[in-house]
């Protein structure tokens, strides 16, 4: 990036600032304001969510925002502002009729732009840089609609091979990757993608924030649920759903290997809870944990895990759980994909519930001081302001 020169990152996104898990745009927005001005804008409502979620902490913020009652542009730290637009936009994400969609978006596009540009024009902004985390409907006319000096598009998440999306947004979002002046992405599968579209797509990492997962910060026993659990325990954290996880690799190794214990931390669907592994002696179900206890239950894995199951959805997400469990030097056996070739000199990878078995063997009995302290260093190089960095070179910032 050019030294001395500031631009002004214009962040429209999925989620909302203040969304409760947390996501890469936040955090991207966060790091951008150490050097630029931000504005963070939230999503607006439409219709059909304000009828239907009137009571939602959310939508009654928005609703008070249109009302006068509450305040449209906040500063939320130094250099950083979120944007609550008065506005309420048309209901389209599922329409069938390209005419009526496009339509309707385009409306909305203005109304969007309006309130984007009400609150620029309020904060001063100039060299406008439009960073869209595949906000792909909403967004589709702001690059004509506030001229900025670049717009990019944000892929972190296979957003189109979901049901909601694919009605429109597998056109949609081939076109505005098209049109913007560079597309970005997390893992090496969605830039390929990107790709097809945009020659000017560029892999630039994932930021993650592992100072919790530190070995070193581990001063008490673990908890006493998982303290008497035999080893070795091969563990995972994480939501235990059945879109992402694949349930028979788990099941082959608890079969397999009754004299190893199978630790599984977070939520449920119901295909795990009702499958066969809460009937295996050797499997614990923990249930969700506070973040802020995870690294405790972590650091008494032997091995950690991440079964992916590979379908549309999953095959090229990043997995920054993958980085947690790196960081606190476990040795770790994850799904092959596209998107963990970056990790592969330091995850074991493996194509088949045959090869996970295989490989966790392996990672119990390989295991160094060595290896652990290279698995940490290399988890600790994927900080938010290296992503940034590369989202500038890049961007040609």
């Amino acid at each position: 990036m050019e030294e001395g020169v500031k631009f002004d990152f214009v962040i429209t996104s999925l989620q909302a600032i203040d969304y409760a898990a947390g996501s890469n745009a936040v955090n991207l927005a966060y790091e951008f304001a150490r050097k630029h001005r931000v504005l963070y804008v939230n999503y607006p409502a439409d219709r059909l969510t304000v009828l239907r979620h009137r009571k939602d902490p959310g939508i009654r913020k928005r609703i008070n925002v249109i009302r006068g009652k509450e305040d449209s542009l906040v500063k939320v730290r130094e250099n950083l502002w979120t944007l609550y637009p008065k506005t309420t936009l048309e209901s389209i994400s599922q329409i069938g009729s390209k005419l009526v969609f496009d339509f309707l978006n385009k409306i909305n596009g203005r109304r969007l732009a309006s309130e984007i540009g009400k609150a620029v024009h309020t904060l001063g902004f100039s060299n406008v840089i439009i960073f869209c985390d595949s906000d792909m409907f909403r967004s589709f006319y702001l690059k004509d609609l506030l001229q900025p000096v670049k717009f990019i598009y944000y892929s972190r998440d296979n957003m189109i091979a979901v049901d909601w999306w694919k009605k429109q947004g597998v056109r949609i979002e081939a076109a505005l990757i098209k049109k913007a002046d560079l597309a970005v992405a997390n893992s090496v599968f969605l830039a390929k993608y990107c790709k097809k579209f945009n020659h000017d797509s560029y892999y630039v990492g994932q930021g993650c924030d592992v100072t919790a997962f530190d070995s070193k910060l581990i001063k008490n026993p673990p908890p006493a649920e998982i303290h008497d659990i035999r080893k070795p325990i091969i563990g995972y954290i994480g939501v235990l759903y059945k879109l992402r996880l694949d349930i028979e690799v788990l099941l082959f190794i608890a079969r397999q290997r009754p004299d190893w214990s199978v630790v599984l931390i977070g939520p449920e669907d119901d295909a795990f809870k009702n499958s066969e592994l809460h009937f295996l002696p050797n499997v614990y179900f923990l249930g969700s944990k506070p973040p802020s206890t995870l690294p405790s239950y972590l650091a008494s894995f032997d091995v950690a895990v991440n079964p992916q199951i590979l379908n549309e959805v999953t095959i090229g997400n990043y997995p920054r759980k993958i980085d947690e469990y790196l960081a606190m030097g476990k040795p770790t056996v994850a799904t092959l994909t596209e998107a963990m070739s970056v990790f592969k000199d330091f995850v074991y990878l493996a194509n088949s519930k045959e090869e996970y078995l295989d490989l966790v063997g392996l990672a119990l009995k390989e295991n160094t001081k060595e290896k652990e302290i290279a698995r940490e260093n290399f988890a600790r190089s994927h900080t938010w302001e290296a992503n940034a960095n590369e989202i500038y070179k890049a961007s040609g910032l």
